[in-house]
């Protein structure tokens, strides 16, 4: 056997792993997607679409949207859907750019105290964000933040992942020179920042811009405790809201998942390329 029948073989068996895993992978969407299209009746009596007597054995008739109609009629999911949009997306862009002047700082710049407050980013790391739940919430309460967007919003935009992510992309990915350069042609700290140094990092930007829309939308347990109103609740909370005391609407919750995931999905689709870009560009030393 030659070394290129070898080497085909071997990308073949790559391809035929690699759907196989991709199905493992789709069946809990499918499943989730069927059970959305389902009543409840049928939800309990099939795993995926209701059996019947069409096309590929599919009671094609049986499948409904009513679940996602009530999610928006009766439920009003839109106003929570709105309240988590708002949320992820200004947090995810305050902390892009927050995160993005804490790691130009702490890569380009020289001033006293650099090496110890990098030091205090790099603890910060290893500090677990459940311990920091009930003095976080004594510092709102004291402030007057509690039951308001301000409350949840400032304490996220600068983590300190975020600031250590972009120092490591800046130390690899800008060249000192050029920065002394745009200060010898007269060029301002802001100037160099804007202009020079974030497009530069656009991956890692759109890499971490994704991390933290991602980890805002998700967020369940923080909203619960700054967030009293039902009216600012996100979508995560609302759709806790979904379980029923004495039963659960096991389709209800199947279609509000998949709206949740929607927005999700989309920002990932559109910001794939920066995200793969941005998470390998710190691999290889510059």
């Amino acid at each position: 056997m030659s070394v290129s029948q070898v080497k085909r073989i071997a990308e073949v068996t790559v391809y035929v792993l690699l759907v196989i895993f991709a199905i493992i992978t789709l069946i809990p969407f499918a499943h989730m997607l069927a059970g959305a299209l389902k009543t409840k009746f049928d939800y309990a009596a099939t795993l995926f679409l209701p059996a019947g007597d069409g096309f590929l054995g599919i009671g094609w008739d049986r499948i409904t949207i009513d679940n996602f109609v009530r999610l928006f009629t009766e439920l009003k999911i839109s106003r929570a859907m709105l309240n988590s949009l708002f949320l992820a997306s200004v947090t995810s862009s305050l902390t892009v750019l927050f995160c993005s002047m804490g790691g130009y700082a702490l890569s380009k710049l020289h001033f006293k105290g650099r090496e110890f407050v990098t030091m205090v980013v790099l603890v910060a790391l290893i500090i677990p964000g459940p311990l920091l739940l009930a003095p976080g919430f004594q510092l709102l309460y004291q402030l007057g933040l509690l039951n308001t967007y301000t409350g949840l919003i400032l304490p996220g935009i600068t983590p300190a992942f975020g600031v250590f992510l972009f120092r490591q992309a800046m130390l690899n990915g800008i060249p000192s020179e050029l920065l002394e350069a745009a200060r010898i042609d007269g060029a301002n700290e802001a100037r160099i920042f804007f202009s020079l140094v974030l497009p530069l990092v656009r991956p890692m930007m759109g890499a971490y811009l994704m991390i933290s829309f991602m980890g805002t939308w998700n967020n369940f347990i923080s909203p619960q405790i700054i967030l009293q109103s039902p009216d600012l609740q996100p979508l995560s909370v609302a759709l806790n809201s979904l379980k029923g005391i004495y039963g659960t609407d096991y389709g209800l919750i199947m279609a509000g998942t998949i709206v949740s995931i929607a927005p999700v999905m989309c920002i990932f689709l559109l910001l794939q390329r920066e995200f793969i870009a941005g998470l390998t560009g710190g691999a290889v030393k510059g």
